[in-house]
């Protein structure tokens, strides 16, 4: 079992770790860095020398090799393996000592090694449908639930280690609380994904109007159409400005529900007299709201923006374990 706790530990912060880098990678506009898949161009890594370059370029004419592109993404690659590695060792070491490790723990951490490859195929896919919106906003959000998932499986871990550990006992009014935020910070980095990944961001430039407007003319139909076409290249984005607006918008609306949302469920535990949780709520909140405002303001700084990924998926990962820790 402490084995099992180190590796998952060693997991959760590396799935931090993957979820920047994959950040970075997008907001970058790397994704097609490397336009094959699990290679580059090729290569195991990336192609250096003016003969690998020119190798490289003759292989994939269509797409001319750009070093910094092509260094994120394979960062990225290699991180979200050595992220596989480490699940996969968690397995052998659970497979080999399973009596002694609760059902719970067991199973999730098989969950976890079919999860995980099922985010290599999305990975896979995310190159070879030229960055296709549903495929990144899935892929996104599954590195979200696999990062959220590890944490849990560390936390669930130390409790087995430690029976006497202090629980939670959350009433059960507390935990319907907490899956409708749940559900409704999921929803919102499902906006804050396909905002991204099609490229809608600097749609709005100004704060807290949208183009001097409360509400700009935006077409929702087109914004969410999510049956998108397979075979363009969608590096920068296939949809007309109106649906842009249209997307973004959805997703500063989201915000202002998740965050009205959230100051009630940091108030309902303050009156619980549960002060600490309270305060994580609302500090992990303004961090991803004034994170969220910035972006705009400044023009979507990179380090900002994947501040802004880290945000959600903290939030997330914290509502998740006070849910599901018990």
């Amino acid at each position: 079992m402490h084995k099992v706790k180190t590796f998952s530990l060693l997991s959760g912060i590396l799935g931090f770790v993957v979820v920047a880098l994959g950040a970075w990678t997008r907001l970058a506009d790397a994704g097609l860095g490397c336009p094959d898949w699990p290679g580059c161009y090729g290569f195991v890594t990336i192609p250096m020398n003016p003969e690998e370059i020119e190798l490289a370029n003759s292989k994939f004419p269509e797409t001319p090799y750009e070093v910094a592109k092509a260094i994120p993404e394979v960062v990225h690659r290699y991180f979200a393996a050595a992220l596989g590695f480490f699940i996969v060792c968690m397995n052998i070491v659970v497979y080999r000592a399973k009596e002694a490790v609760p059902p719970s723990i067991r199973y999730l951490i098989y969950f976890l090694l079919a999860w995980v490859i099922l985010q290599g195929t999305f990975g896979y896919l995310t190159v070879s449908l030229k960055l296709l919106p549903q495929i990144v906003t899935g892929h996104l959000l599954f590195g979200f639930l696999t990062t959220l998932l590890i944490w849990l499986l560390y936390f669930k871990t130390g409790d087995a280690i430690d029976s006497e550990r202090k629980k939670w006992q959350f009433s059960e009014y507390s935990k319907r609380l907490l899956n409708i935020g749940l559900l409704l910070v999921t929803v919102q980095i499902f906006l804050g994904a396909w905002t991204s990944t099609n490229y809608a961001s600097y749609s709005c430039t100004d704060f807290p109007l949208c183009q001097g407007q409360l509400m700009p003319e935006v077409n929702f139909k087109e914004g969410f159409n999510f049956f998108q076409s397979i075979g363009p290249n969608y590096l920068g984005g296939q949809l007309d400005h109106e649906a842009r607006l249209a997307i973004h918008m959805s997703h500063r609306i989201g915000a202002l529900i998740v965050s009205a949302y959230l100051i009630f469920l940091a108030y309902h535990f303050l009156v619980n007299r549960h002060n600490q949780i309270a305060l994580g709520i609302i500090g992990l909140l303004t961090v991803q709201v004034l994170l969220g405002i910035s972006n705009i303001v400044f023009a979507l700084p990179l380090l900002v923006a994947v501040g802004h990924n880290l945000g959600g998926l903290l939030l997330i990962t914290y509502l998740s374990i006070l849910r599901f820790r018990e």
